[in-house]
């Protein structure tokens, strides 16, 4: 968790301060601690031995110790000069730890174990840490939603070595973008550079962020700053998911695709959706995050629709977007 470090605890999850094994030991017991108790050991939140809880995020559940050797001996191997001093003692510490949860008194069963249905990532690290697993296990396929306008190129650099991973391993994937994001140099190049791996399509707007592997994880935002994310693995929250990234799809244009035209001379097809959602009652902050576009783009776009619809006030633009048409769905025109 951001703002926390391990300066003051020096040590691995084999080998906890006393702090550390007093609480991972209680949360292990008991099935979950309350936040505030974990803040004399900083060290069980940056080694993912506790993560929040995602029915009260008041409360901290632990990882459990299974997963726990799982991590610590993918770390182990890849520390090769360290690696065979270090196995011993994390399995011998996660077995002490696994036998304190077979106790009758155990509140209820610790999160992380198997078939955890959603689990909370707290920080960028483990939510980069979760998607590298998630691209290792994958084999089959990755669909993703991208919101947002213009993809930059740090932006899709900073996940091009899963992309290029799964490529090697034969996996196909299929992205989703605003319309608005056709724009952008940084997301030819990766179409360029991922070649037939990668089908990309485009909508006026689309969901929030969404990654789904081989149809069993998905990963997604849990706060608004994206410093937290879920990852679900309950099969009728993935398959509801894959169901909505489906649909989407099926409506979205291969970004090879030429945009509709608006039926309306004058008028582009990204003033036509500007148009649809002012007659749903949206204010400009609000169009400009659902088509991906800056707050001052937006109103450049509103100011020449007025100009061109005729329109002296925004009460006036609403009128004549219904009179137009813009109001929803393109229709057939009138002669």
């Amino acid at each position: 968790m951001a703002g926390h470090g391990t300066d003051g605890h020096p040590h691995g999850a084999d080998r906890l301060c006393e702090a550390g094994d007093r609480v991972y030991s209680r949360a292990v017991r008991r099935g979950r601690v309350e936040r505030r108790e974990a803040e004399a050991a900083p060290c069980l939140l940056d080694l993912a031995l506790l993560h929040p809880d995602p029915d009260a995020m008041d409360w901290l559940v632990p990882t459990a110790p299974r997963e726990v050797v799982t991590r610590l001996l993918r770390e182990v191997y890849d520390e090769v000069s360290a690696g065979q001093r270090r196995v011993g003692s994390a399995v011998a510490a996660i077995e002490r730890y696994a036998a304190l949860g077979g106790g009758s008194g155990q509140r209820r069963p610790a999160a992380g174990a198997e078939g955890t249905a959603i689990r909370v990532l707290d920080g960028l690290a483990r939510i980069q840490a979760a998607m590298d697993e998630a691209t290792q296990a994958c084999t089959t396929e990755v669909l993703t939603v991208q919101p947002g306008g213009i993809r930059r190129e740090h932006e899709l650099s900073e996940g091009l070595h899963r992309a290029l991973a799964l490529r090697g391993r034969g996996v196909r994937m299929r992205d989703l973008y605003t319309h608005v994001a056709r724009h952008g140099q940084g997301l030819l190049h990766y179409m360029e550079l991922m070649g037939d791996a990668v089908e990309a399509r485009t909508l006026d707007e689309v969901i929030d962020r969404l990654i789904l592997f081989d149809r069993t994880v998905a990963f997604v935002p849990a706060n608004a700053e994206r410093t937290m994310a879920l990852e679900l693995r309950h099969p009728a929250l993935v398959e509801y998911l894959v169901t909505v990234f489906e649909r989407l799809w099926r409506l979205a244009l291969p970004i090879t695709a030429p945009l509709p035209d608006t039926g309306i001379e004058g008028i582009s097809h990204r003033e036509r959706s500007i148009a649809a959602l002012l007659a749903e009652g949206h204010q400009d902050a609000v169009i400009a995050e659902r088509l991906g576009i800056s707050v001052r783009t937006c109103r450049a776009h509103i100011a020449r629709l007025s100009e061109t619809l005729g329109a002296a006030s925004r009460t006036q633009l609403g009128v004549r977007i219904a009179q137009a048409g813009l109001d929803g769905p393109p229709r057939a025109r009138v002669p």
